[in-house]
């Protein structure tokens, strides 16, 4: 199975609307609500902590030459929510997009077969518009409620 294409540009233009929100925001305005415990700045640095770990997946199945599945869940998010919490908003957007983009060029270089194999056990570590576009929706709509 050939992997889409599509799926670069669409890392890409998830990192550019990533980086179209943070500049129009202001610190203030990265500190809106989103959900319970979250807010903007923390949808940035949640961001930029799950492209690193697909950063790692694929340092480790380029060293090993196949699948690396690294043991990691959700609880993460909980246990990881004070450290992003403390970061300033603007280094949280900065921090998030760098990533994004430092992400979106190892996987549109990515040895094509391993990159196949990784997609076809899990897509959104690919395709990193589904987990981004998520979380860019939650903020906009945190904002939007912000701004009623």
């Amino acid at each position: 199975m050939a992997l889409e294409q599509s799926v670069f540009s669409r890392n890409r233009a998830s990192t550019e609307r990533m980086r179209a929100l943070a500049s129009k925001l202001s610190d203030e305005a990265m500190r809106t609500r989103v959900g319970e415990h979250w807010d903007v700045a923390i949808v940035f640095a949640h961001l930029a902590f799950w492209d690193r770990r697909v950063m790692y997946v694929l340092d480790m199945t380029e060293r090993d030459g196949k699948l690396f599945i690294p043991e990691i869940d959700i609880f993460v998010n909980d246990l990881s929510l004070p450290l992003w919490a403390a970061i300033p908003p603007r280094q949280a957007a900065q921090v998030g997009i760098e990533n994004a983009e430092q992400l979106d060029r190892r996987l549109e270089t990515f040895p094509p077969a391993l990159l196949e194999e990784i997609y076809a056990y899990n897509k959104r570590w690919v395709d990193r518009s589904l987990h981004r576009g998520e979380h860019l929706d939650e903020a906009e709509a945190g904002l939007s409620a912000r701004a009623a």
